[in-house]
């Protein structure tokens, strides 16, 4: 695949970026994406929902948050730690439509 070819609407190289910002934070087990990029009907402007699993502390999260922040996207990212989620509509969402993102190496954490 080169960098300019997509897979859920982002760029191999934006998907990149991103996972290498979850490859610093080994409490990060697995990154799932959901919402619209996960189901196929996103817009070019929609966001990117994406939920952390692992046990992440508060500091970490907003590090990871500050660091995504610092990569400049031109997208919205929506980020949520799974174990934090107390919506069980949002939960089955996920779920249902819920795409693997990124996995740590030599993690076999699914939930």
């Amino acid at each position: 695949m080169s960098k300019n070819e997509r897979l859920y609407g982002l760029t191999i190289k934006d998907i990149e970026k991103l996972q290498s910002i979850f490859k610093k934070y080994p409490q990060v087990n697995q990154v799932i994406l959901y919402g619209s990029r996960a189901k196929g009907n996103y817009r070019p402007s929609s966001d990117i929902d994406l939920t952390l699993v692992g046990e992440i502390e508060w500091p970490d999260f907003q590090k990871i948050e500050i660091d995504l922040d610092d990569l400049l996207l031109p997208y919205q990212i929506d980020l949520s730690i799974m174990s934090h989620i107390s919506n069980p509509e949002l939960l089955k969402h996920i779920q249902r439509v819920g795409q693997p993102f990124y996995q740590q190496p030599n993690s076999s954490d699914t939930n």
